[in-house]
């Protein structure tokens, strides 16, 4: 940590001595690891502590702090700490002396500000209910108080004599003749034993005063008791309450009311923009050591290349606490616009849990040792124990959890506002996977798995594996509320011994309205301690989310989880572009909780930093809320699924002969037969590779002929991106109009 400034003024109180009112003087305030400590002003008075910087003493106060409610500790010989609720002060005094005189002062101010709050609190209180009870009440106020007084009489007494003693040792310590040696040591032991009868007489008092503490402390302790479990019950209340209304507030977005006609749908947008508003009043929590007025706009570090500026990976340093909100409750922004649908239906009722995982051991590395170095693909796994009941095209499918974020986004009049959704979106994906350490099924060649959400969301999702090795599916969706995604994964992950990664696949997005096509790709996911402990995913990378309509970036950062790094797990940070590189917004949050975003109102530029990059300094308006994770319940019975994973392998009629639904060996796994499930898985993978044989059998047979194509998927086909150039399989039509029809004789029989 850097002290800037530290020898260049003095930090000495330029006012009375502790004790009194008004305590003044400079100090050394930590602010952030960009600037490090700064000098400040700061005013002690009437128990609250403010501080001021040089520029702004006359008429801005940068912070204040109450004392009565505020912690006081000593870091090493010139620190003070000061916390209070959720902020934090980090203070550096010039020398030792200087720092115990303000700590003496913060101690003081402290007791006086908490003995003023019980005076207010005991004004406010009820009269006792009986005259025995009230005598008795003042009698022992009478009492402490004046032993407070006599405690507080010794204590001047000491400081006074204290203060003399010093100065008798200070000229001792110059003299020269000894004849006057004599006179002074024995000034020295006079004063030495007025010293000691005054503390002796204060200890007296201090032990008057703990008896009579004592004698009272029973009743004292029945009162907190009660308090005690008053609290506790109130908190029990209101933890059930929270529950009931994330269950309502799930049940009102999975089931909203019936609406009958057009002009009411306004009342339920506003409904839905205030419930959000009540979500998102969280306090950030990383916002100890910034200075910023409590009413102004944030200030926020980047580190950018010199080249690009704004759109290189972005490190925030932190962000003035705020109340993140929706788009819709800041004036300063054009608001997405939002439509009254359609008339609603009624949507089915699908099932909200699963049998409960078996509790099976097993010798992982025995399985494991002799895999190191190899293709995941590759690497046999003849057991269902390290799966999860849903295959890797269902897992792919999760990614639509949160479709709403592409809802909202379909509606936004701003690009800029719309890069910011999907920007959420694209984290989104990430919530399901935290606790998520199972493997998915391997999709079979030709396995399908189609998602029908029309009714009720509005879209449809199709994916198909598309090819065994290396292993690919694809991914299509359509959505009637405005925007269409597609993706193809193939996943390339070696086997490391301690960890297993998996490196990135590519996404496409398309709003309809305004012809808007987002391009990303997604970051490396990490599966950490395969052998030894336990098994947790990190994600770790960066994300570069490119507008190709209107060449507007999001410049996304995955933190790697640190041991040593003091930074929340699993943090994510960002900036939003415009085609010239002009940062407009800072995105901030964690991939599996929340995503946040803040219009950027005025930057300039910082020092440089590491590996020659500049530093920018943003100035925000408060964060706003654009995602927040569903909470999961009983999900640690039930493989971590979320609401929408536990609906995706719930068996419906009319879906291909080849869905992932069919699929016999994860149907058994999850009802909990797990051995009937690994023969089965068995079976399929000894049929997929006789498949496999005859194919390349006909394929060699047919070399000379030049007449053989090889596998072509069903339903999509490869074709070379117009925006990209890269060659990708796209959706080629004809599965849900085989669907009406109920003609699945094209399907192969993979089951």
């Amino acid at each position: 940590m850097s002290e800037q400034g530290k020898g260049s003024a003095s930090a000495s109180a330029a006012a009375p001595a502790p004790g009194s009112d008004t305590y003044k003087g400079w100090l050394f305030k930590w602010t952030n690891y960009l600037k490090g400590y700064q000098r400040r002003w700061f005013v002690l008075s009437n128990g609250l502590l403010s501080y001021y910087t040089q520029a702004e003493m006359a008429h801005t106060c940068r912070g204040t702090i109450n004392l009565a409610t505020a912690h006081i500790d000593t870091e090493d010989a010139c620190n003070i700490v000061l916390s209070s609720g959720g902020r934090t002060y980090h203070l550096k005094a010039s020398t030792e002396v200087e720092r115990q005189r303000w700590v003496t002062a913060l101690e003081l101010a402290k007791a006086k500000a908490i003995r003023m709050m019980n005076d207010q609190s005991d004004s406010g209180d009820e009269e006792p209910t009986s005259q025995s009870d009230r005598s008795e009440i003042q009698g022992t106020l009478k009492i402490l108080i004046s032993k407070l007084d006599d405690l507080s009489t010794c204590n001047d007494l000491i400081a006074k004599h204290g203060a003399a003693l010093q100065r008798s040792l200070s000229e001792l310590e110059g003299l020269k003749v000894p004849v006057e040696g004599g006179e002074k040591i024995k000034a020295v032991n006079e004063r030495a034993t007025l010293f000691r009868i005054t503390s002796n007489a204060m200890i007296n008092a201090c032990r008057d005063f703990l008896d009579l503490a004592e004698t009272h402390s029973r009743r004292w302790q029945r009162a907190l008791q009660y308090e005690r479990e008053q609290r506790t019950h109130l908190e029990e209340t209101i933890e059930q309450l929270a529950k009931q209304h994330n269950s309502l507030e799930r049940a009102w977005r999975e089931a909203p009311t019936l609406v009958s006609s057009a002009p009411s749908a306004p009342t339920t947008n506003k409904g839905s923009e205030r419930s959000r508003k009540e979500e998102a009043s969280d306090e950030d929590e990383d916002t100890e050591y910034f200075d910023a007025m409590e009413d102004s706009p944030a200030f926020i570090t980047v580190t950018a290349s010199e080249s690009t500026q704004h759109r290189s990976q972005s490190n925030l340093s932190g962000a003035s606490g705020g109340h993140p909100g929706d788009w819709n409750q800041d004036d300063h922004s054009p608001s997405c616009n939002d439509v009254s649908g359609k008339e609603l239906q009624p949507r089915r009722q699908r099932r909200s849990h699963i049998p409960d995982k078996p509790n099976y051991s097993l010798n992982l590395w025995s399985i494991m040792k002799n895999c190191i170095g190899k293709e995941l693909s590759k690497i046999p796994m003849p057991q269902v124990n390290f799966n999860e009941p849903l295959s890797m095209l269902q897992r792919l499918t999760e990614d639509l959890e949160y479709h709403e974020l592409l809802d909202k986004a379909a509606r936004c009049d701003s690009s800029l506002e719309q890069m910011c959704l999907v920007a959420a979106f694209s984290v989104s994906s990430y919530s399901t996977t935290v606790h998520r350490t199972a493997k998915p099924f391997n999709p079979l060649l030709g396995e399908t798995y189609e998602l029908d959400r029309l009714e009720e969301f509005g879209y449809r999702s199709l994916c198909e594996q598309v090819s065994h090795h290396p292993p690919a599916a694809a991914h299509h969706v359509i959505s009637q509320r405005g925007w269409t995604l597609r993706q193809e994964i193939t996943i390339a992950s070696k086997f490391r011994g301690k960890y297993l990664s998996i490196m990135p696949l590519a996404i496409h997005l398309q709003f309809h309205a305004s012809g808007n096509h987002y391009v990303w790709r997604k970051v490396t996911s990490t599966v950490h301690n395969i052998i030894v402990g336990k098994l947790w995913i990190d994600q770790s990378g960066d994300i570069e989310i490119v507008n190709h309509r209107t060449k507007e970036t999001c410049q996304l950062k995955f933190s790697p989880y640190s041991y040593f790094s003091r930074d929340v797990p699993r943090k994510v940070t960002g900036v939003v572009a415009d085609s010239g590189g002009q940062a407009h917004y800072i995105l901030s949050g964690t991939w599996d909780e929340k995503m946040e975003s803040a219009k950027i109102v005025q930057s300039s530029r910082g020092g440089s930093g590491s590996e020659g990059k500049q530093k920018m300094v943003y100035q925000t308006l408060s964060p706003k809320l654009l995602w927040k994770k569903y909470p999961l319940e009983n999900a640690e019975n039930m493989y971590y699924f979320s609401a929408l994973a536990l609906t995706l392998n719930e068996l419906e009629d009319g879906v291909a002969t080849t869905d992932s639904r069919l699929r016999p060996d994860q149907r058994l796994m999850e009802d909990g037969r797990w051995d009937e499930a690994n023969s089965e898985k068995q079976r399929l993978e000894e049929k997929q590779r006789a498949v496999r044989r005859r194919r390349e059998a006909e394929a060699s047979d047919a070399l000379d002929e030049r007449e053989y194509e090889g596998y072509q998927p069903l339903w999509f086909y490869q074709r070379r991106d117009s925006v990209t150039g890269e060659t990708s399989f796209v959706y080629k039509g004809g599965y849900w109009e085989a669907k009406e029809r109920q003609d699945w004789s094209l399907c192969p029989d993979i089951f």
